[in-house]
């Protein structure tokens, strides 16, 4: 019986780790660089609710901050992402690379982007050196664009 009963625990604390540890750890917030609360980031073209072709033409605007390419760590700086069709980022967190979260860490202020015809939203968010939002963040408004 005493054999039966450790056999139990042995199976019931086994699967109480493989539980524990199949859970995703929370993400461990990084420090952000701080920018002026006077920081705008915003869209020179296109506007919003504008009906577009494709391949479009996409231009940035920041005031109160200097562009510069990701790397290049100096005060009130930071590096354009333009977000496509989606909600942003976790802020403390380096913003992802893919086909909706386009880095220009070349220090780029404009585009030439490619969307299938429909509706698109677009929104522009500022990062540090290390691609990780400012704080308090430098965001642009959402813009929803239709291309033909």
């Amino acid at each position: 019986m005493i054999r039966y009963i450790l056999i139990v625990l042995l199976l019931a604390t086994s699967a109480c780790q493989q539980q524990e540890e199949a859970q995703p750890a929370e993400p461990v917030a990084i420090e952000r660089t701080p920018s002026p609360v006077t920081a705008a980031v915003y869209f020179v073209s296109p506007a919003d609710r504008d009906t577009v072709s494709s391949p479009l033409r996409v231009e940035f605007g920041l005031n109160n901050m200097d562009v510069v390419p990701a790397g290049t760590e100096a005060p009130n700086s930071g590096h354009h992402h333009l977000l496509i069709d989606t909600d942003l980022p976790v802020l403390g967190q380096p913003i992802p690379a893919d086909e909706q979260h386009i880095h220009f860490g070349d220090g780029s202020t404009s585009t030439e982007l490619t969307l299938a015809p429909g509706e698109h939203t677009l929104q522009l968010l500022l990062a540090d050196h290390r691609h990780i939002p400012h704080d308090p963040p430098v965001i642009s408004e959402r813009i929803t664009i239709t291309v033909k």
